[in-house]
């Protein structure tokens, strides 16, 4: 069953004024926010102690951060980890204090509320590790963008092209600005949630400019804007069907996967919408403000070899 009947062409760029007022808006906000409130780096990236505790019964997270905060443990972060009993404590490092001691004091602060408070686990992530990865993690994401600006200049017109790249960067500035205006906590799982945004817009974006692509050499009258809307009412169904079967399970993650998740789920829900968004309103945009013609996706016609003798003869 279609959700769409085909025969009705929606006029996407007739919006096209609006759309890029909306995203160069969207854009220079967020790297105002980028600049100025800069990212909440999780303990992956800032370096730190953490430490799991278990209780026998339901833990109230509020009081655990009242208990840690009226001991000058005003930076902890504190969430349910695996179940309800389970918390898990994140502290920034201190000069002159070993994590495993810092560790224990967090812990001493707590039994003395609670004497079930036991500790399950800890780990320590130095400050130097964490500024390796934070490197790492931005060199990744460079190189992804690269990666793909090559692909799909050798697969597409270099408009078309010039669109996606510009679709994929739209939207990991975005998605860094959301986390950036929110203050939501940035981390390992998040980088790679903006990695997945990455590769979930490319495919989309790919679909619909090979659909474009398609119609150009197809479709012998009409003016470019017609075919782009012609080609974006075609793929409607699929991105539709796409967009909200991702968001379906990503909602599910984000209200019962818990804490520990809950960055990635934010991250990727943002994305696969920016990213619909952004394969219809940027990639396909910039084609046509470059001015996009049936005469540049024409296949090359190959002169056979020996064309001009069998002519001659």
């Amino acid at each position: 069953m279609q959700i769409l009947n085909m025969k009705s062409t929606v006029t996407f760029m007739s919006l096209k004024k609006p759309a890029a007022a909306l995203s160069i808006l969207l854009i220079i906000g967020s790297i105002v926010s980028l600049a100025v409130n800069q990212l909440n780096w999780g303990l992956d990236f800032t370096g730190g102690t953490q430490i799991e505790v278990g209780y026998q019964q339901t833990a109230d997270l509020e009081q655990i951060r009242k208990q840690l905060e009226a001991s000058d443990f005003k930076d902890a972060v504190v969430q349910n980890f695996g179940s309800s009993q389970d918390v898990l404590i994140r502290l920034a490092s201190r000069e002159g204090v070993k994590p495993s001691e810092l560790g224990d004091a967090a812990l001493k602060v707590l039994r003395e509320a609670d004497e079930t408070a036991e500790m399950r686990g800890s780990s320590y992530v130095s400050a130097s590790v964490g500024e390796e990865l934070t490197e790492q993690g931005g060199l990744a994401m460079l190189v992804a963008l690269l990666c793909i600006l090559i692909y799909v200049a050798l697969r597409f017109e270099w408009r078309f092209a010039l669109g996606s790249v510009a679709a994929l960067t739209h939207d990991v500035i975005i998605t860094l600005g959301l986390f950036s205006v929110l203050q939501l906590e940035f981390d390992l799982t998040v980088l790679a949630a903006v990695l997945a945004v990455i590769g979930y817009s490319l495919n989309d974006t790919i679909v619909v400019c090979d659909r474009i692509r398609e119609n150009f050499r197809k479709i012998r009258k009409g003016e470019p804007e017609e075919i782009i809307n012609t080609s974006l009412t075609q793929t409607l169904n699929r991105t539709i069907v796409t967009s909200l079967t991702t968001i379906l399970v990503l909602l599910a993650l984000f209200f019962l996967g818990g804490a520990t998740i809950h960055g990635f789920a934010t991250a990727l829900l943002f994305g696969v919408v920016i990213g619909t968004y952004s394969s219809i309103y940027v990639a396909s945009l910039v084609a046509l403000t470059l001015g996009i013609s049936k005469e540049d996706l024409m296949p090359t016609e190959v002169e056979k070899e020996g064309a001009d003798q069998d002519a001659v003869v």
